[in-house]
């Protein structure tokens, strides 16, 4: 029996100065990880800020069929964007406690859920970049989400903290749809449950991880993104793609964006 739907995207499409970077996207989102995968440039920064309500489509819609989000539930959609902008000078549980104020949530169960209880006390300014990432996966799921968007959680971070990262992102989906983007296909084939290839704006393969390794005869994420992406090859380092998609036009003005929560 399969997992209720917890978002679905219906074929969206998204421009810029006319110049499409989704076009005419369709998925279903489940419970578990849902891995966005594809080439610099190939909409998943855009598709991430559709589905977290930061980014408004060109034509198309998403809507959260199970009572979620829109459908009026009081829980809102997690979203961490590829810069979060926190404020230096408060300490990582003052920073959690604003989003709490605004989301919901114990602030201290979330430092916990991403093992960052020891540094609760300390200003984010003295954080690692590592530790800042965790930080944002901690306040992308306060409130208990149905969904929550994570927008390359583990750029530039080393190996130790990308698995780290990763394995709390992967955690938080136990009881939502999480959907992350990445470009570390190593940590996306050890922990997604489902996958999601772009490919110029489309959808060039989508469904159960294991499924679609089937389907296409590969061993993993890597060959499968080989064999759907037009031969692209996936960048040679997951640091590499650290700015990857800034020009896709998603949302970067300096402010953190809580759905169902910030005014637009």
């Amino acid at each position: 029996m399969s997992e209720p739907t917890l978002a679905a995207v219906d074929g969206v499409t998204r421009t810029y100065g006319g110049v499409p970077v989704l076009d005419g996207v369709s998925l279903s989102v489940e419970a578990g990880v849902t891995a966005v995968v594809g080439p610099n440039g190939s909409g998943k920064s855009t598709l991430l800020g559709i589905l977290s309500g930061a980014v408004e489509p060109t034509a198309g819609s998403v809507r959260y069929p199970e009572g979620g989000p829109r459908a009026g539930s009081e829980k809102h959609v997690g979203y961490l964007p590829q810069r979060v902008p926190f404020r230096d000078g408060f300490t990582a549980r003052e920073t959690l406690g604003f989003y709490a104020a605004l989301a919901g949530g114990d602030p201290d169960a979330a430092l916990a859920g991403v093992g960052l209880s020891d540094a609760a006390g300390k200003r984010v300014g003295a954080l690692s970049g590592g530790m800042r990432r965790l930080l944002g996966i901690a306040q992308a799921t306060l409130g208990d989400p149905d969904v929550v968007v994570l927008d390359e959680p583990t750029s530039g971070l080393d190996p130790e903290m990308r698995e780290r990262a990763f394995r709390a992102a992967a955690r938080a989906g136990d009881d939502a749809a999480v959907v992350v983007s990445s470009h570390d296909l190593d940590l996306v084939d050890a922990h997604a449950d489902a996958v999601v290839v772009l490919r110029r704006g489309r959808v060039a393969a989508a469904g159960a991880r294991d499924r679609l390794l089937d389907d296409h005869g590969v061993d993993g994420v890597a060959e499968l993104y080989r064999a759907v992406a037009g031969g692209a090859e996936p960048p040679a380092s997951p640091a590499e793609s650290e700015s990857a998609d800034d020009g896709e036009g998603g949302r970067d003005d300096g402010e953190v964006h809580v759905t169902g929560v910030s005014e637009r």
